[in-house]
């Protein structure tokens, strides 16, 4: 077998004598490797996806078995988070079943590949228990159908112990890596990262076989001294097959270390090769129809609503309204293309609305004044309905790793006006294994809001469930300055009334409101009634969008939370062109790290996904804690509004 000193000098020896511009990030040939990193097996590498990219990795090995799930928020950064059942390892305090773990990982590029290789370092495990805490600097290097990957690992992969640690040379303080946890575990370790004695090699290929087969190997320096129990290598090599179905689904089967045999299955996606952008669609009309008419069935049929059309001289003043489209760019768009179809010869002025809510007005009320009235929409009340499948995971509880349901769910509005607007949410369970949710949460302070979730859950089984039925009143005072009222069933978990404000300057990239509601706390049968707990809650809240250097969104509330704690949460999220959302979020109270127990604080992440036409929202938090918990409201006016900004 070659040595590790010989094959870093024939690695060092190729990419000096060979250099070229090559398509080495591509989709289809970079795979996530075990651990939902774009890799190797176990080993990662410095390859990335495109912004908006997204994928889900099921891992089934020995003893771990692993379900991550990657987003890709920009070009040069990789986040995951995944779960794992550890099989044979006791969960504490419920030794029947396997060990339950949840965590994050980060990969970041520092240099994309040109005469030199790729680099990129990462972190595996950034706030979890530590079973997974590993750090890694990577190399990648691609001539032509082989990519060749080289690294250094800390952590969980530093199984070989191969030399000294670099870093070390900088301070004394890189030598030792803690074993123990600052204070409840779920957090962030600094002191963990990137220490160690000794740190490992790690290196390997994969090899294009064909246009469907990918060869992969690697030497695999996964620490099999660690908590997870591993076997003792037999190897210091692991090697397998990748398998494509098609540039989405890929299947790889795994020879790891000579102990085991491994299967993988993973789902990707790459939303801005494969969602199209929005195709006009002109309506059919009679040819003797005035291009006015033709105007508004051309918008009428692209999903743009008309309210009225004035004129005054040779420029025209259209109002519209709409719901569908995820930007202004795409309503600009099928403006444009509605006009040039209608052969429209007047200059075109907009105002946008939505819900009745004045966002961008191109002519004001003295225009209006002026203008003769050319169209106005007679407003009539309306319904619509939609009813669909949807699944509802619950994974990795201490009852068992996977739990979810199979639902049948129905979303309806009713509108008495443009701005009075009632919606409802219902939900039949088709198939559930929610029975055994039984086991309490460990913690309830300072109130129990949301660690009661299991007995929600359980309620599915009690036939039609309600999850939304609330009225939402929606008024522009004046310029800017918009109103939201609501009351109802806000979410399966509480149901009352309140208002929101938010100042929201169409020609900036900020906004700031409050809102203010009072809560009392719903019954576990989903129904209407209501146990004993109320509460009102209420934020101050700050949005910004940034356009520059690095692309992103910032939302900074703080103010009273629905347990009755106090304090501010911070989310960092970026949107895309296509409708895909990637977040993370923080929360700190005043209830300390010792009161909040495992995880020190509230965090997590959410992500808007576009899955088979469908846009998947979901929110995922390491622990279902009460601090730190908000009101989950169908729509609140600045997420209304945010549509009709720039994407970022």
């Amino acid at each position: 077998m070659i040595s590790l000193s010989k094959f870093i000098k024939i690695f060092f020896f190729i990419l000096v004598l060979f250099s070229e511009d090559l398509l080495v990030d591509d989709f289809v040939n970079n795979i996530y490797n075990n651990h939902g990193s774009v890799g190797l097996i176990n080993m990662p590498s410095a390859r990335f996806y495109d912004e908006s990219s997204f994928g889900i990795t099921v891992y089934d090995g020995t003893p771990d078995q692993k379900v991550t799930l990657t987003s890709s928020p920009f070009d040069w950064l990789e986040a995951s988070f995944f779960y794992t059942n550890i099989q044979g390892l006791p969960y504490p305090g419920y030794e029947y079943q396997d060990y339950k773990d949840k965590g994050f990982n980060v990969k970041m590029r520092l240099k994309e590949q040109g005469v030199l290789p790729a680099i990129a370092v990462g972190i595996n495990d950034l706030a979890g228990t530590g079973f997974y805490s590993g750090e890694y600097v990577v190399s990648s290097y691609e001539l032509n159908n082989i990519d060749f990957h080289f690294g250094l690992g800390w952590g969980t992969l530093n199984g070989k112990n191969d030399f000294k640690n670099p870093l070390s040379l900088l301070d004394e303080r890189f030598k030792n890596r803690p074993t123990e946890f600052e204070d409840q575990g779920g957090q962030f370790q600094p002191s963990r990262y990137y220490s160690d004695e000794n740190v490992s090699a790690f290196f390997g290929f994969s090899y294009i076989l064909n246009d469907r087969t990918l060869f992969k190997f690697e030497r695999d320096t996964t620490s099999t001294d660690s908590q997870i129990d591993y076997q003792l290598a037999k190897s210091d090599f692991s090697y397998g097959w990748e398998y494509r179905v098609n540039k989405n689904l890929s299947i790889g089967l795994f020879n790891e270390r000579d102990n085991f045999y491994s299967l993988k299955f993973i789902y990707k996606q790459n939303p801005k090769q494969e969602i199209p952008r929005y195709k006009y669609i002109p309506p059919k009309i009679k040819e003797d129809t005035s291009s006015y008419e033709k105007f508004i069935a051309n918008l009428n049929n692209n999903g743009i609503g008309v309210n009225k059309i004035i004129k005054k001289g040779k420029i025209i003043g259209v109002d519209i309204t709409q719901f569908i489209h995820p930007n202004v760019n795409v309503i600009n768009e099928i403006i444009d293309n509605a006009k040039s179809d209608s052969s429209l010869t007047e200059e075109v002025l907009v105002n946008y609305k939505i819900v009745d809510l004045s966002v961008i007005e191109n002519y004001d009320n003295s225009f209006e004044e002026e203008s003769e009235q050319i169209y106005i929409r007679n407003k009539q009340k309306g319904f619509n309905s939609s009813t669909k499948f949807n699944f509802r995971p619950f994974l990795a509880s201490r009852e068992g790793f996977f739990k979810g349901a199979l639902l049948l769910e129905n979303d309806s509005e009713y509108l008495f006006a443009d701005n009075l607007i009632f919606s409802s949410n219902l939900k039949y369970s088709l198939w559930n294994n929610f029975d055994d949710l039984v086991i309490p949460p460990r913690n309830t302070y300072p109130a129990q809001v949301r660690s009661d979730v299991k007995d929600y859950l359980r309620g599915f089984n009690d036939g039609i469930v309600i999850g939304r039925a609330q009225i939402d009143f929606y008024q522009s005072l004046k310029n800017n300055h918009h109103i939201m009222v609501s009351a109802g069933l806000f979410e399966e978990m509480f149901s009352g009334a309140g208002f929101e404000y938010l100042y929201f300057p169409s020609e900036k990239n900020y906004a700031v409101g409050f809102e203010v509601f009072e809560v009392i706390k719903r019954d576990y049968k989903l129904q209407f009634g209501t146990l004993d707990y109320r509460n009102t809650t209420g934020h101050i809240n700050f949005y910004h969008r940034n356009y520059k250097y690095i692309p992103f969104d910032t939302k900074i509330s703080y103010g009273e939370y629905l347990a009755g704690d106090v304090g501010a949460t911070i989310q960092f999220s970026r949107s895309f062109r296509n409708g895909v959302e990637f977040g993370v979020f923080a929360s700190f109270t005043n209830v300390s790290s010792e009161q909040f127990g495992e995880g020190s604080f509230d965090k997590g992440i959410f992500f808007n996904l576009p899955v088979f036409s469908n846009f998947i929202n979901y929110s995922w938090r390491p622990l279902t804690k009460d601090p730190g918990a908000k009101l989950t409201r169908k729509n609140n006016l600045y997420d209304l509004l945010v549509k009709f900004r720039p994407i970022n």
